[in-house]
């Protein structure tokens, strides 16, 4: 599933692509995805202005003049392409928009796990899938000690934790498993057993690796793609994510990167280096 940095470089790539722009047609070429579409989507952004394009944890929010907000979760393999000239719709273009200057922007989704939703722009932090939400990773009224104190009754593993959304979204299990290796913390250590001091290392950390993979263009690992079409390179900078048995690239470490089951995924550590306190 597409990651706070992939889904900030979408977003990223629709501001060129929408901002600005007038929906002449919005095409449904099917009746759902994960779930149905909103009722009368498709009318109700007929001819709307597509005036700003955010982002609010793994959701992409367009914001229309209309006073509605179109939300769209790329689930596992949605992306968003130009298609050329006239250059058909594949089978799995399943939400095209015609802009009023002739180009068409298609949403692709080969396993349909994502979804859209379209509500009041005034009403979206009532949403049922943003108002459970957490901090933004960026957000600057986000401290470490904020962090002590919202984790301070929870003794789930800070692996666990941190995939929270309820507590700090847009992380997944790539990123998770990076920062902790970068901060030297075992996947299984109770998050609330994580100290000030630590969560001092943690913080920034967390912030300058999404930033790197911002600026990578995001990981592609599967079906991610930028808007562009252009693949994100952030992979080839793993330390441990997907390189179990690979030597650990910490200097002087000589530890071996293991894989173990963590809440139904695979988490990619150094046992040497991130041993448990």
């Amino acid at each position: 599933m597409p990651e706070l940095p992939e889904v900030e470089t979408v977003c990223s790539g629709l501001r060129q692509l929408l901002k600005g722009c007038r929906l002449d047609r919005l095409e449904l070429r099917r009746s759902d995805l994960r779930y149905p579409f909103p009722v009368m989507m498709a009318e109700r952004l007929h001819g709307a202005v597509l005036q700003e394009i955010t982002r609010r944890a793994k959701y992409i929010l367009i914001h229309t003049d209309t006073g509605y907000s179109w939300i769209i979760h790329l689930g596992m393999s949605g992306r968003i392409h130009q298609l050329e000239g006239g250059e058909p719709c594949g089978k799995h273009d399943h939400v095209v928009l015609h802009l009023d200057d002739g180009r068409r922007i298609a949403y692709n989704d080969t396993r349909r796990f994502g979804f859209m939703d379209l509500v009041p722009t005034q009403m979206l932090t009532d949403n049922v899938h943003l108002k459970h939400l957490g901090f933004e990773p960026f957000e600057k009224t986000l401290t470490p000690e904020i962090l002590v104190k919202l984790f301070s009754g929870r003794t789930s593993p800070v692996k666990t934790a941190l995939l929270d959304q309820r507590f700090i979204v847009g992380l997944g299990n790539i990123y998770v498993c990076e920062v902790l290796w970068r901060c030297e913390i075992h996947p299984f250590t109770p998050v609330n057993q994580i100290t000030l001091t630590q969560w001092q290392q943690l913080l920034p950390e967390i912030q300058k690796t999404l930033q790197e993979a911002i600026e990578s263009g995001g990981s592609t690992l599967r079906d991610y793609r930028q808007v562009s079409g252009e693949l994100g390179y952030f992979q080839h900078g793993f330390f441990v994510y997907d390189r179990e048995a690979g030597a650990c690239q910490r200097p002087q470490c000589g530890g071996t990167i293991e894989r173990m089951q963590q809440s139904g995924r695979s988490t990619f550590y150094c046992p040497k280096c991130q041993r448990r306190k």
